[in-house]
């Protein structure tokens, strides 16, 4: 099981109103990559987002940053915006990071929670949908082939409202070092798109903003649907990702991150929910939740737990959330490594 870190560089604001600035937050970001490298984690990933609140709307630019600071470690968007970005450009971005940081790039392609990229690229959110599938059924294609056509589409046709231009032996470059650059979907709750992953081959990535219970029988459908279009159980990965905090003891976690997760919660969310009381914050962080906050033990039984039921391949902890300072998010991210990890392979391996 592949372990690793994400951030979307939220620029929460403290109790005197003041944020930390997008300069900072993008060096904690190259910073937390390093000690993540260093330690032994896998992966490291960069949520794009297009608002006043975060700090990252170009994480492949961060990532090559990223890429000159370590050695081993993949580095992963956490995700691409796909419907709102062109998916020869995003191809090409990321087969340039593959080649910066020596074949470690991977995309998580989503249709993003928040919509605040579509009127900054001037499109239609009712779009919604239709945009991300059919942007990345051409980015898988680009991923095959250095070369596209896309023929325009039949008047009336099951295509005709296909959200990309045409192509005409299109060249895609340059080609990435590894032989397929890895692509994941990014899920929420809607059983269509664990369908549609499972018909396309392709592996998941999914945000457990609640319990694992929720998505059994989603993946389920995933894996159903991939058998159907006869994939490889091998190519069906699935990676799973929660709000993450975790210190010596599991008192001494929540005494310390629920101040900073609650202005997380009210400030950074797509919807306001007003304030986090801390019976709220518990119950999330309970064992039916999908909080991780808790002891390096705590939080392995959870992991195992959520393992157990979805079967999952990686994990990854959104980190640096809130008002959080960097030296308690560098020290959780350290237990990650080197308590957290060891102790759910030596469960999985026993």
């Amino acid at each position: 099981m592949e372990f690793g870190i994400f951030t979307f560089g939220e620029l929460t604001r403290d109790r005197s109103g003041a944020a930390r600035p997008a300069a900072q937050r993008t060096r904690e970001a190259i910073r937390l990559a390093a000690i993540a490298d260093h330690a032994g984690l896998d992966v490291v990933g960069l949520g794009e987002h297009h608002r006043h609140d975060f700090a990252f709307s170009a994480p492949e630019v961060v990532l090559a940053a990223i890429a000159a600071q370590t050695r081993r470690i993949r580095l992963t968007s956490a995700v691409t915006v796909l419907s709102t970005a062109d998916p020869a450009r995003v191809f090409e971005q990321f087969a340039t990071l593959d080649l910066v940081s020596g074949g470690r790039a991977e995309i998580i392609a989503g249709r993003g929670v928040f919509p605040e990229s579509f009127p900054v690229f001037g499109y239609d959110p009712a779009q919604y949908e239709a945009l991300f599938e059919d942007r990345l059924e051409l980015l898988l294609r680009m991923r095959e082939h250095a070369t596209v056509t896309r023929p325009d589409p039949s008047p009336g046709g099951p295509d005709s409202r296909r959200a990309h231009h045409s192509l005409r032996e299109a060249a895609v470059v340059p080609r990435p070092l590894q032989e397929r650059l890895p692509i994941w979907r990014g899920v929420g709750g809607t059983p269509s798109s664990f369908v549609r992953a499972g018909r396309a081959g392709v592996p998941l990535f999914l945000a457990l903003l609640s319990g694992p219970q929720h998505f059994a029988e989603h993946l389920r459908l995933y894996r159903d649907a991939a058998a159907e279009a006869g994939h490889a159980p091998s190519s069906l990965r699935v990676g799973t990702g929660s709000h993450f905090y975790v210190a010596r003891t599991s008192q001494a976690a929540r005494e310390e991150f629920y101040p900073h997760y609650a202005a997380y919660i009210e400030q950074n969310m797509p919807r306001a929910g007003g304030k986090l009381s801390r019976e709220q914050f518990e119950a999330w962080a309970g064992p039916g939740g999908g909080l991780l906050v808790g002891s390096p033990a705590e939080v392995a039984e959870r992991i195992l737990a959520t393992q157990e039921v979805l079967g999952t391949d990686r994990f990854m902890a959104h980190v640096g959330l809130g008002t959080l300072p960097q030296a308690e998010t560098a020290a959780s991210v350290e237990l990650l490594a080197t308590e957290v990890m060891p102790a759910v392979r030596g469960s999985l391996g026993r």
